[in-house]
């Protein structure tokens, strides 16, 4: 049965069943991995999901209900599950079926030429990376991780409000931890790349930058304890970010377990700090031209130049602060209930190099990964303590790696006391971005 016929058929059983207004979300997925140890692929994952979810409006509630199959049989489930589901509907808050936004924009987040990749040619690339590292230095022992993966996604949203909205996205990328030994001395440094192109890849550039992450990890140094400046690189400043950033929704402002509630219009960083969401990134793992609730997409400012303009809204969040949606309505998967989250959310990025910060720092840290974040950072508070990898920087340059440490202090103090932003923006792996940015200091701690 066809996505046409199936709604169809659906709407219909669904108003007869006393539904007034109906909706129904498809996505498809097809994901291709393969990892490699040593010549030898270790893991290998071929899949496609298919889910279809229903919501719909009945006695003045809120039904929701999904299925993994598309089929005549899951209509008359998916219409008495989403009306059970119904009478459990606390909020007092209905959420509404959206009629449509007036216009949508083109994006371009799908590459035809990507799926023309075989996955011998997957699998030939990622053990060239793994040759490659091999060569590069007897020091190098073994891969923590080495992989690479395609993941395709189609969406559909249709509702019986007459809005009809479809659209796809796919990428590559490749992973790669590199363990290196020297003595009783073992570090690890890593490697990603994300692309919609796969023939610009590189397998020896990839392998280097890996190996040369872990290599420049070894012969690491205790300092001391205290306070320093520290340069926060690309990747760990985004792994920060997109820790707290749950806060810019407005459905944890609502819930009183965001800091910036009651801030908008307010200073919360240095005049430095920019805050976008564009979902429109070419590249961007989280881009789309519509929300779930098939709200068009736009580009969004959260802070500009240190102050606090919007938060993440979808429309019943928004209601209830009484403006309106963002277009961030936003659900894990078909089977997910609609929530608030970003798209491509990320610190917008000067034009000061890398080079440029360390040389602004002149003395500090350079920290280049951080660990622990699920655990050592309270997004309430904003207090942070975690484990961090990096290095020893004197005169502007790098001087030495420095033993694992522990970086702490408040996450919004330290938006505050953002000194320089870098050029290097980047999204490891994540739908939150950063370039590098210099802080004024925080507390280091080496045992």
């Amino acid at each position: 049965m066809n996505i046409q016929e199936f709604q169809a058929k659906l709407f219909s059983q669904a108003v007869v069943s006393g539904f007034t207004d109906v909706e129904i979300y498809l996505e498809m997925k097809e994901v291709f991995g393969c990892q490699v140890f040593k010549g030898e692929i270790d893991q290998y994952e071929i899949a496609e999901d298919v889910g279809v979810s229903f919501r719909g409006v009945i006695d003045g509630k809120m039904g929701y209900a999904y299925s993994e199959k598309l089929d005549e049989a899951s209509i008359p489930y998916l219409i008495a599950n989403a009306k059970e589901n119904s009478i459990w509907f606390q909020d007092d808050e209905v959420e509404e079926i959206y009629a449509g936004s007036s216009q949508y924009e083109n994006g371009n987040f799908y590459s035809a030429s990507l799926t023309q990749v075989t996955i011998p040619e997957k699998i030939q690339f990622i053990r060239e990376i793994e040759r490659e590292l091999y060569s590069l230095d007897p020091r190098i022992a073994a891969t923590d991780y080495c992989g690479i993966r395609t993941e395709s996604i189609t969406r559909n949203l249709i509702n019986n409000k007459g809005l009809s909205l479809r659209d796809q996205m796919n990428y590559l990328y490749v992973w790669v931890e590199a363990i290196v030994k020297d003595g009783e001395e073992t570090k690890t440094g890593s490697e990603f790349v994300v692309t919609k192109d796969f023939h610009s890849l590189n397998a020896k550039d990839i392998a280097k930058k890996a190996a040369d992450e872990a290599l420049s990890q070894l012969g690491s140094k205790n300092i001391e304890s205290k306070e320093y400046p520290i340069l926060l690189r690309n990747d760990a400043a985004a792994q920060l970010l997109s820790t707290y950033s749950p806060n810019f929704s407005a459905e944890n402002t609502q819930a009183g377990v965001s800091f910036l509630k009651d801030k908008l219009g307010k200073q919360i960083a240095g005049g430095k700090i920019t805050i976008v969401d564009d979902p429109f990134l070419e590249d961007g793992l989280a881009s789309r031209t519509f929300d779930s609730e098939g709200v068009a997409s736009s580009m969004l400012t959260l802070v500009e130049d240190g102050i606090l303009t919007s938060l993440l809204h979808n429309q019943k969040t928004a209601k209830k602060d009484g403006t309106v949606t963002t277009g961030h309505a936003h659900k894990d998967s078909y089977k997910g209930a609609v929530k608030v989250g970003p798209s491509n959310l990320y610190i917008e990025p000067s034009s000061s190099s890398f080079e440029d910060l360390l040389a602004a720092m002149g003395e500090g840290v350079l920290i280049t990964g951080l660990s622990g974040l699920h655990s050592g950072a309270n997004t309430v508070s904003g207090d942070f303590s975690l484990a961090a990898n990096g290095y020893f920087v004197k005169d502007g340059k790098i001087a030495f790696p420095v033993n694992l440490m522990t970086i702490a202090g408040n996450f919004y103090q330290l938006l505050q006391d953002v000194k320089e932003i870098g050029s290097d923006l980047t999204f490891p792996l994540l739908p939150v971005g950063a370039p590098s940015v210099l802080v004024s200091s925080l507390s280091v701690t080496v045992e």
